[in-house]
């Protein structure tokens, strides 16, 4: 099924590529390493990263407790971890950093339901803000105006301005389910499952989110599609979270 096998460098880790390197993978662009994160990630959420830190979101359903953590992305290594529930509300989603923050949607498991909006210090994890929604929101980005944030699903969208104002609600048209959505000038980049269980990134146009361009993804070689859940993207530097413990991150450069 697969070609030889492959192993790549990454700080001290040696990680078997195996056909993970083929361009179906993800067309456009070209898988550069994966890190074996070295901690229990529960069931993966989303994701966020700089030059030196990971940081994730998950959910533990049977403990009904919601987690961030922080990695390095030198070694893979659990730095810190923080519970993140909030009485009922224990189902981090997709986050978003914004300068010294980050942005975390902590809802409860289960569609049409109720989150709190949380920003939380990138260094300590301590909550610095936070607001209420009266939906299920899964996934979060942040723009110099807006906090936008999709539901269960993406099936809606909101616009909220940073006290939590809302300043609209559209409705999704693309057909495909955002797990986790990044801003990344001038677009809302967002990944998911289309309804044939096939995952695809989206280039979506701000403020109307019409879909612009469409990658499609394709799976590990533990049968986990590429965008079942953590997405970041900053400049031509593309991750992706898909799998639960153990969890590895794939890291894909913009082809030339």
């Amino acid at each position: 099924m697969f070609g030889p096998m492959k192993w790549v460098r990454v700080a001290c880790l040696f990680v078997p590529l195996v056909a993970l390197s083929q361009s179906a993978l993800l067309p456009g662009w070209n898988l550069k390493s994966t890190l074996e994160l070295k901690g229990s990630t529960h069931h993966v959420q989303g994701i966020e990263f700089d030059s030196k830190t990971l940081w994730v979101t998950s959910v533990d359903a049977a403990s009904r407790k919601g987690f961030l953590h922080k990695f390095s992305m030198d070694s893979g290594a659990m730095l810190q971890s923080t519970e993140v529930q909030d009485d009922e509300r224990f189902h981090p989603g997709g986050i978003a950093a914004d300068g010294s923050a980050l942005w975390i949607p902590v809802a409860e498991y289960r569609a049409n339901s109720t989150s709190i909006i949380q920003k939380r210090d990138k260094v300590t994890l301590k909550v610095m803000y936070q607001f209420r929604v009266a939906d299920h929101i899964g996934c979060l980005a942040v723009t110099s105006q807006y906090i936008i944030g999709g539901n269960w699903d993406s099936r809606d969208f909101y616009f909220w301005d940073r006290k939590g104002n809302l300043i609209r609600k559209i409705s999704s048209d693309t057909n495909n389910a955002y797990q986790d959505i990044k801003f990344d000038p001038p677009y809302l980049v967002a990944s998911g499952l289309l309804s044939d269980h096939t995952g695809a990134v989206d280039w979506l146009e701000l403020p109307s989110l019409h879909l612009l361009r469409r990658v499609p993804a394709g799976t590990t070689d533990r049968q986990a599609p590429l965008t079942r859940e953590g997405m970041a993207i900053h400049n031509n530097q593309l991750m992706f979270l898909p799998e639960d413990d153990s969890s590895r991150l794939f890291i894909f450069q913009k082809g030339r």
